[in-house]
């Protein structure tokens, strides 16, 4: 009776050769939906603004390839050099979360990232890391979208597929939160103003912290005065 859950990503690659040079073995690239056709299509986590693309659309310049090694060095650029730089301290309610200081050197063109940051965005595109987890009682459950019309078919997500997108929003949030913290441009009372808009998508946000097992977790809006 239940329906089989499939792996997004495995089911997407059938479509490909294994050293197909296209977006789908891009280590970049991961599946979150699928479209009209059936296809799987998923952003590029360097170029979102490019829209969900399918596993077969050609690559950029910027293509890793599944199980390569992360660039260790900047490419050959004469206006490019190595400098070290203490990460950006993250914000986040009244939390404060903190990479450790470390070298660091920018990979050409990607966007203004810097090597570390770039193997970040990697490691959550690939599952590894300090994932947060899914609580014990969610495991193999599924979130039910049921219409008004009792005519209308229902449909049933997986709670991990769901959690994995809360946790992508999340980081991502994080991501601009750290980077808006390091802007040389931007006043403090900017800062400020833009911080105070992340804090209340965060609000928005903590509907979903009974999906995290461990409270450290959690998403943290602003908090009362009294």
């Amino acid at each position: 009776m239940g329906e089989e859950v499939l792996d997004p990503l495995s089911e997407a690659r059938k479509a490909i050769a294994p050293g197909e040079k296209v977006c789908g073995n891009c280590m970049l690239w991961r599946p979150q939906q699928q479209d009209a056709r059936g296809r799987w299509v998923g952003p590029c986590r360097l170029q979102p603004g490019r829209g969900d693309l399918p596993p077969t659309a050609a690559p950029c310049e910027r293509y890793l390839a599944r199980g390569s090694k992360v660039p260790t060095a900047a490419p050959p650029e004469p206006s490019r050099r190595s400098r070290t730089l203490a990460a950006p301290t993250i914000r986040r309610g009244a939390n404060t979360f903190s990479r450790q200081e470390q070298p660091d050197v920018e990979i050409g063109d990607l966007l203004d990232m810097t090597r570390n940051e770039l193997i970040e965005i990697i490691r959550e595109a690939l599952g590894e890391g300090d994932a947060p987890a899914l609580a014990n009682k969610w495991e193999g459950g599924s979130v039910v979208l049921k219409p008004g019309n009792p005519e209308l078919q229902s449909r049933e997500i997986p709670i991990d597929t769901l959690f994995r997108k809360v946790v992508s929003i999340r980081d991502r949030l994080r991501v601009l939160e750290a980077k808006i913290n390091a802007h040389a441009k931007m006043t403090d009372a900017e800062k400020v103003e833009l911080q105070s808009y992340i804090t209340k998508c965060y609000g928005s946000l903590t509907t979903f912290n009974v999906l995290f097992r461990d409270k450290d977790d959690h998403f943290v809006g602003e908090k009362s005065s009294a």
